[in-house]
């Protein structure tokens, strides 16, 4: 069994959707998919992309991003916590899990997330350019921090030592996963990310999580620029697809075999 990871499949764009649609459906059907977010904000695209590739792998595990949390653009009734229920149902209603998996020594926990701005306080400018601030809605009372705060509750009962985590045999192999960023200093040098996005890119509260599973290979997305980095015991690894122009040479990762 083998575990491919890829994020940031944004299948709004054409020539992104067949690439999905393009996939083998015999290549895949023994192994596990991690679909680390950003998959479209369109709740029919979503379950379309997510149905194609629950029928090409064996399981898809499956942690939303900031793009599929928007409801600006989807005519979706209420707030982003909201959207986040539809898309839980949804995925679930296409066999997509997006609780832990625990089979044959292997653990693979999703772990959501948000943008705490432990990376740096957002600009002005940057809080005019960035989409989410238009494109999402939160309930009254939650700014961004407390947005992160509330996704990362959300994975407390399936870590060690929440209320429904199973027993799990020892010394079992741990792949995290998220969309956001775990670490600033993960983050690679860049002209095009710079310091100017770190607020949006992720939380350090991520990484606090991954060590607690004791994970020893993390798989993240957002920022489009992939890259595996080893830090403190754990490898970090980014494999998105990303915009049309952004994908020269990419192509989903074995980041994992049993």
């Amino acid at each position: 069994m083998r575990v491919f990871a890829v994020s940031d499949l944004h299948v709004d764009y054409g020539a992104n959707a067949r690439w999905v649609e393009n996939l083998s459906t015999a290549d895949y059907t023994q192994d596990l998919l991690i679909l680390a977010g950003d998959i479209t904000d369109i709740i029919g695209s979503l379950e379309w992309c997510l149905g194609v590739l629950a029928a090409r792998f064996h399981k898809v595990l499956f942690v939303p991003g900031n793009h599929d949390l928007w409801v600006n653009r989807d005519s979706v009734p209420g707030n982003s916590l909201e959207k986040l229920e539809k898309v839980t149902a949804l995925a679930a209603a296409a066999g997509v899990s997006m609780t832990p998996l625990h089979s044959r020594g292997l653990s693979i926990y999703p772990l959501l997330g948000w943008y705490a701005y432990s990376f740096g306080e957002p600009s002005r400018r940057l809080k005019a350019l960035w989409a989410d601030y238009r494109a999402c809605r939160w309930p009254e009372g939650f700014d961004d921090p407390a947005v992160a705060r509330h996704m990362v509750s959300l994975n407390e009962a399936h870590l060690p030592h929440g209320a429904h985590h199973p027993t799990v045999p020892a010394g079992p192999k741990v792949i995290t996963f998220s969309h956001f960023v775990p670490r600033a200093d993960i983050v690679p040098t860049s002209k095009r990310l710079g310091r100017f996005l770190h607020p949006i890119l992720g939380s350090e509260q991520l990484d606090l999580q991954l060590r607690r599973c004791h994970s020893s290979l993390h798989v993240f997305g957002h920022h489009h620029i992939n890259r595996s980095v080893q830090i403190d015991g754990v490898t970090y690894i980014n494999n998105a697809l990303g915009y049309p122009g952004e994908q020269t040479g990419k192509s989903l990762l074995c980041v994992h075999e049993c």
